[in-house]
């Protein structure tokens, strides 16, 4: 059986997208001082949740709908 995702985590996370678009999951892993694994986990969870984000062909991170620099 899974564990159950920590709601605060993944808030704080999805803020920060909000704050930091355009970043590499690697830059919110050493924001938050997490790893990389439990921010790529995190990602799933939020797309579970309904909370849709975008990755360019970069691997950068965008809230959906957000404009997009070329």
């Amino acid at each position: 059986m899974a564990r159950k995702a920590n709601q605060a985590q993944l808030e704080s996370l999805k803020c920060e997208i909000e704050k930091h678009p355009g970043k590499h999951p690697g830059f919110f892993a050493r924001l938050l001082g997490w790893h990389r694994e439990q921010v790529n986990r995190a990602l799933t969870t939020l797309n579970d949740n309904g909370v849709l984000l975008s990755e360019d062909e970069k691997g950068r991170l965008w809230p959906y709908g957000r404009e997009q620099p070329d």
